[in-house]
Order: C-alpha cells, then sequence, then structure tokens
C-alpha cells in the first residue's frame, strides 16, 4: 500500500480503475499503448493487457475505455464514486 493521495484522500480508497473484459479483448493494445499514466502492463504469453497498477488511474479518467474498439475495459459507474468520494472526505476530515 502506498501513500498517495487524491484530492487530499488516500487513492486506495477510492476503487476508480479500468477492469478489462477479456472475452471481447481483442488485444489490439490500444490500452496499453495510450495511458500515460501505466495503469496497464502487458502479458505477452496471453496477448492482453493486465491492471497492473490500478492505483495509478486518475479518478474519474475513461480514455481507455473510449478508445477500446471492442468495448472491453469499464469502470465503476461514476455515480457511485462520486458518492463514495464525498463519505470519504467526511470520513477524512474529522
Amino acid at each position: 500500500m502506498t501513500n498517495a493521495l487524491w484530492q487530499g484522500l488516500p487513492r486506495e480508497e477510492i476503487p476508480w480503475y479500468p477492469r478489462v473484459n477479456y472475452e471481447l479483448c481483442l488485444g489490439c493494445r490500444s490500452c496499453y499503448e495510450n495511458c500515460p499514466h501505466g495503469v496497464y502492463e502487458w502479458d505477452e504469453a496471453n496477448n492482453r493487457p493486465v491492471v497492473a497498477h490500478p492505483y495509478e488511474c486518475v479518478v474519474y479518467c475513461e480514455a481507455c475505455a473510449k478508445i477500446c474498439p471492442q468495448g472491453a475495459i469499464s469502470f465503476p459507474p461514476k455515480q457511485e464514486i462520486v458518492a463514495l468520494v464525498k463519505e470519504l472526505r467526511m470520513k477524512h476530515t474529522v
């Protein structure tokens, strides 16, 4: 566990990161090659991306999902994360 913060909150308490549906993924590498934050590593043996560094993902960024031609990448519902962030703000400002 790292001590990384996002807007003053522990980043690891915010479950915002991509999930890859390997049934849809064709191994095009778009997500891997276009993520500037190093969220993905490439699994050569299985020709697919692996979310190896989930908490490097920028909260609310969905760029990789938008560029995936197969729609294989998803994120949790944004409204759920917004509500969680509000709860975390109350928890961590007491």
